[in-house]
């Protein structure tokens, strides 16, 4: 079956996203905490041109809250405006609302803010804790959002709600990889299995007791053995008595997904050590479709 890597209701997107600018005041970019640089807009430049941005750093409750005040530090030397926020819990909404405000106050009108972000990123849950009240419809599906959404969070504040994108091609391969462990890419133009030991691969060298404790290891091995006895721990047998490895990567990377591993974060900055041997040796065709 052909894939189609970069549909064209993500181009259309784009475009759309650049007519409606002329009404915009500030770009509220999400990415995700435990992997920003991966999850941030790689032309969203060329998209928004001189607009302001901020970007936020959402789901702060799973990622090492060390290393996202690392990227904090970082974004603030490189002239970023960054927040992090947990939209679950609603840590972080006050802290931008506060600066908006600030805006308002400059700019003495009501102030429109575009909301954008990869696939899968919290923008909904975002917007509706924003907002104070659902406002948006939520879900765990790369995608789920369609078209345009205004939402009028106060008299002085109005939102826009934007379908998530990705950009055609992955300058570097490690980025999809960790979108595809994030799970901001569909499981169709990815490999599971091999996304789920590339995961199991980092956790064990960071992570071991963490890993060993969630899924009841008897003792630590290479990824494969790993993830044949999660596997076998969690009762993925198929006929025969052999291991469904593919309902095991998918048990990994959702209890990952999901925080229940721990708080882990993917990347830090200016250090890519592990995730480099990736990158290593690829060529352009590579780059648009990970595996």
């Amino acid at each position: 079956m052909e894939i189609q890597w970069y549909p064209g209701h993500m181009a259309k997107a784009k475009r759309q996203m650049k007519e409606i600018l002329k009404v915009i005041d500030v770009v509220l970019e999400l990415v995700d905490a435990r992997a920003p640089e991966s999850s941030h807009i790689s032309d969203i430049k060329d998209i928004v041109g001189e607009k302001p941005i901020i970007r936020v750093l959402n789901k702060e409750d799973l990622a090492q809250k060390e290393v996202t005040e690392k990227w904090q530090n970082y974004y603030k030397e490189k002239g970023i405006i960054s927040f992090s926020v947990d939209s679950v819990h609603k840590s972080g909404i006050k802290e931008i609302i506060g600066y908006i405000k600030n805006i308002k106050k400059q700019k003495n009108s009501v102030v429109r803010c575009m909301v954008m972000g990869v696939p899968n990123v919290g923008k909904s849950s975002f917007i509706n804790q924003l907002a104070g009240r659902k406002s948006a419809k939520t879900g765990d599906i790369p995608g789920i959002t369609k078209g345009k959404m205004w939402l009028k969070v106060n008299k002085d504040l109005e939102l826009l709600d934007t379908p998530g994108i990705l950009w055609p091609k992955f300058e570097k391969r490690d980025v999809g990889i960790k979108l595809a462990i994030l799970g901001c890419i569909k499981e169709e133009i990815y490999n599971p299995e091999k996304i789920a030991l590339i995961l199991i691969k980092f956790i064990s060298l960071k992570f071991r007791k963490e890993l060993m404790e969630r899924f009841k290891l008897d003792s630590p091995g290479n990824p494969e053995d790993i993830l044949r006895e999660i596997g076998e721990k969690r009762g993925c047998l198929l006929a025969g008595g052999r291991i469904d490895t593919l309902k095991a990567s998918k048990i990994v990377l959702k209890e990952f997904r999901d925080g229940k591993i721990g708080k882990i974060s993917l990347e830090e900055p200016c250090d890519n050590e592990f995730w480099e041997i990736y990158n290593e040796d690829v060529d352009d065709n590579q780059k648009s479709i990970y595996l």
